[in-house]
């Protein structure tokens, strides 16, 4: 069974590549007038805090088993578990 939420490292390597997404031409998922900073992490901290990315992490279980986990689902359980996404 998986954990209920990211860990630090995914958490990073999240938004490690939404902000290379952003900064190579992607759309924002999100309004950015909402957004205080036009930073390209600042805007990918923003979308995972929010849920909006539609990203997948893959977690090898030591059984060998691999596990998909949708983003928006880990951050939803982390929400109702510890009142809100640590960043």
């Amino acid at each position: 069974m998986w954990l209920p939420r990211l860990t630090r490292f995914e958490k990073a390597r999240i938004i490690g590549a939404r902000a290379l997404q952003l900064a190579m031409g992607a759309r924002p998922l999100l309004d950015l007038s909402e957004v205080r900073e036009k930073d390209f992490v600042r805007i990918a901290r923003e979308e995972l805090v929010r849920g909006v990315l539609p990203f997948t992490i893959v977690r090898r279980l030591p059984s060998g088993v691999r596990e998909l986990i949708p983003v928006p689902l880990l951050i939803e359980s982390e929400r109702k578990l510890f009142g809100g996404v640590e960043l």
